[in-house]
């Protein structure tokens, strides 16, 4: 069964994605304004432009994220226009993390981190409620531990 990701996590990123498109528009007004010509401050409208674009596209992206639980291995599918799926054996992991940040914390948000013998099967899952996050940590370390062992 394929589980999403939590609203706040786009949320978060839209937030983030704002308050840079602000910034960035103030200080692109007061150079260009100073320096060159008011005319030319009009160009800070491109970066606020460009959040306006970025908001679709992050809702689509956060839409994409999924995770299932399957009897042998994890599968973690993202992307939109580029999709991967990350398959990862529970016999293969060797480390689970959760971790959350201030921003998420404040969100109420948390990340999974599976590291794996191979540096570049390493999978993350954003976006989660802290007690799936924990639950996941759990049942994830528990298949993994009962698959190495069979090793």
């Amino acid at each position: 069964m394929w589980r999403g990701l939590q609203p706040a996590l786009v949320r978060v990123r839209r937030l983030l994605m704002v308050l840079w498109a602000a910034v960035l528009a103030v200080a692109t007004a007061l150079l260009l304004g100073l320096l060159v010509g008011p005319v030319w401050a009009a160009f800070a409208l491109l970066p606020l432009a460009f959040a306006a674009w970025c908001w679709r596209l992050l809702g689509r992206n956060w839409r994409s994220w999924r995770y299932a639980e399957r009897a042998d291995d994890l599968l973690i599918s993202r992307g939109v226009l580029w999709r991967e799926e990350t398959v990862v054996p529970y016999g293969r992991m060797q480390l689970v993390e959760v971790t959350s940040g201030p921003i998420e914390r404040r969100f109420g948000l948390a990340t999974v981190q599976l590291h794996t013998a191979a540096a570049a099967t390493d999978a993350t899952i954003p976006g989660l409620d802290p007690a799936e996050a924990e639950r996941l940590r759990d049942r994830l370390t528990e298949l993994g531990e009962a698959r190495s062992a069979g090793l």
